[in-house]
């Protein structure tokens, strides 16, 4: 199925959404490497309203223009951020709990290695349960359809990612400012910017006037590029009149939920929540717990397999960008069914896909798999900081080599 070919078709199995709340993209990524259980790493080792204070939305594309050509924009320069803004945000993460709704949400973003399109549709009751149904198509994501669960409100993943623990990161790592009003899917809207300390323009949020619920997001790199959108559309507000329930299935989708269904068993491994503040214990016991990973990716929680093999499952983020790091003890194994060795920041590693957002590698008695809605140089930095072991040289190959002959010349061997 092509990009623009993408339609709610299938249902496969519900399984719990992801207990912090990261993101679709990295559920879909997951989806694709079965990494959001502790199956595939043990396999992949061979070892144990408010006044505004701007001139509207409207002036946000004379400001993209000007970050583009190198100008700082006032806002970009503030040393703090607005408080309007701030409370615009928060108030958004909120709204995403206790609002009932439901809507489609479409998240686009390119990069050098291609496109990933994902299609969701949501369904949420305040406070209560949510039912998101995605497919994804691109770039390192399946093409196929998967379902997820919040049945009793306890993982809010938000509305385009907007949730209360990632604001509170976005503050950390941004000046955040109100641009004043706009519409987005036809409905008033709030727009609230984001910007980073050199002047240029991070983000765009338009928030719905009247519930403050996201409707539109953009992310723009360094030089003012748009590197990903995401819209909520079709959004109907108020207590849905039934749940969502699955359509019957074709012989090749009931194959797919099966599938799916094994998938949810080894996701039933994984424990709830670990607060960054009881990693410390997982350090001392010889995991590689980082608080802060490059370009500001702050450590804000963490789980952990129930299973014999246990897999520690890191997520980090600055408020836009989010990366999952798991780690398991043991080494690589030689050879990783689909996946291909490529090189990323001089270090030669194994990647799922073209768009290097799955990668994996060994480093100091550690598998390490990461999984990043970031960008490419962010990711790279980022492998950069963590244990790496050195494939054999040249010379080391050859004395390896050397040494079997010899000792197959040796008659006392």
């Amino acid at each position: 199925m092509t990009m623009a070919g993408l339609s709610r078709r299938t249902h496969a199995a519900r399984p719990q959404r992801s207990a912090d709340g990261r993101g679709r993209l990295l559920l879909a990524f997951t989806a694709v490497l079965a990494v959001a259980a502790p199956g595939c790493l043990i396999t992949g080792c061979s070892s144990p309203p408010a006044t505004a204070e701007g001139s509207g939305a409207a002036a946000s594309a004379p400001r993209v223009a000007a970050a583009r050509a190198g100008t700082a924009s006032t806002r970009g320069l503030r040393k703090h951020s607005s408080p309007v803004a701030m409370s615009l945000m928060t108030e958004a993460a909120k709204a995403a709990v206790i609002t009932s709704y439901q809507g489609e949400e479409v998240d686009s973003r390119w990069d050098s290695g291609g496109g990933t399109l994902l299609v969701s549709d949501i369904w949420h009751v305040s406070g209560g349960q949510t039912w998101v149904q995605t497919q994804a198509a691109g770039s390192g994501v399946s093409a196929q359809t998967y379902e997820s669960t919040d049945p009793d409100g306890g993982s809010p993943e938000g509305v385009l990612g907007v949730t209360t623990t990632l604001v509170g990161l976005l503050e950390n790592h941004y000046v955040v400012a109100y641009a004043g009003a706009a519409s987005a899917d036809n409905r008033p809207a709030q727009v609230v910017e984001a910007w980073r300390g050199d002047g240029s323009l991070a983000a765009l949020f338009y928030l719905d006037q009247a519930t403050k619920l996201p409707l539109e997001r953009r992310v723009y790199d360094a030089q003012a590029h748009v590197i990903n959108e995401s819209f909520f559309i079709n959004v109907q507000i108020g207590k849905p009149v039934s749940q969502p329930r699955p359509r019957a299935l074709g012989a090749a989708q009931g194959q797919q939920q099966k599938n799916q269904q094994q998938k949810n068993q080894q996701a039933a491994a994984w424990t709830v929540p670990i607060p960054p503040a009881k990693l410390g214990a997982f350090a001392r016991s010889g995991w590689r717990v980082v608080p802060v990973l490059p370009d500001g990716l702050t450590l804000f929680t963490g789980a952990q397999t129930t299973a014999a093999e246990p897999v520690l499952d890191l997520g980090y983020s600055d408020g836009l960008y989010v990366v999952s790091l798991f780690e398991q003890r043991g080494k690589l194994a030689t050879k990783l069914a689909g996946w291909q060795r490529t090189t990323v920041g001089g270090r030669i590693v194994y990647a799922a896909g073209s768009a290097q957002r799955s990668l994996t590698w060994s480093g100091g008695g550690m598998v390490y798999t990461l999984i990043a809605d970031a960008p490419a140089p962010t990711v790279a930095a980022v492998v950069d900081a963590l244990p790496y072991d050195k494939p054999p040289g040249f010379w080391k190959r050859m004395s390896r080599g050397l040494a079997r002959l010899a000792s197959l010349a040796n008659p006392f061997h």
